[in-house]
């Protein structure tokens, strides 16, 4: 004869399994669109000096082989479009990273890039296989040309557990605003993509 409280042990510690797994699927969620946004930052923070087509190989890593990228919206659908499957994904990040297609100014040289990521949102699916989140997103762009915009875009991104290891399965970005800066007066030193040192502590701008 079963013994009532065996069957309820078991049960209670098969639901703590289940939450510790969505708690550590969550913070693995979070660590990998860090891992995205660090990789995407310029300059680029990881040690080593990788070129940017070892950037883009480190970025395709995080992203399942049928993942989509896409921008959405009137702004970000004509800039960005829509990418999906490894090729596709290297060809959108060669359009950023080599070609500059999609820098909004290719005639001049990006010096900081930088992303933070605000509102977080993460939901794991029941199966704790999949998941998603959503996240409020700004970053400055700054060129050695005095330019610059700020930009502001919505993220919703699925997630999929592959082999254990969690990688983004869809990447949506949606305009919320772009508000662009000229004449900008820098100074100070910074390192620049290159290696070579710039002037880019931003003091003043105006439109």
């Amino acid at each position: 004869m079963t013994n009532p409280t065996e069957g309820t042990a078991a049960e209670e510690m098969a639901e703590l399994r289940r939450r510790l797994d969505v708690l550590e699927s969550e913070s693995a969620i979070r660590r990998l669109m860090a891992r995205y946004m660090w990789l995407c930052d310029t300059p680029l923070p990881e040690a080593g000096g990788l070129d940017a087509n070892q950037r883009i190989e480190l970025v395709l890593e995080l992203y399942t082989d049928d993942a989509i990228w896409e921008g959405v919206g009137e702004f970000y659908s004509a800039q960005f479009g829509f990418s999906q499957g490894t090729e596709q994904l290297r060809q959108h990040f060669e359009g950023f990273f080599i070609t500059k297609t999609d820098t909004q100014n290719a005639a001049a040289e990006m010096l900081l890039n930088a992303h933070y990521l605000t509102t977080e949102h993460i939901s794991v699916h029941p199966g704790g296989e999949t998941g998603e989140a959503n996240w409020i997103h700004m970053q400055p762009w700054l060129f050695d040309d005095g330019s610059a915009l700020l930009r502001s875009s919505r993220l919703f991104s699925e997630f999929r557990r592959v082999d254990g290891v969690w990688k983004i399965a869809r990447y949506r970005t949606e305009n919320v605003f772009v508000a662009r800066r000229f004449n900008m007066r820098i100074a100070g030193p910074f390192c620049s993509p290159n290696g070579s040192n710039r002037n880019v502590t931003v003091l003043s701008c105006r439109s």
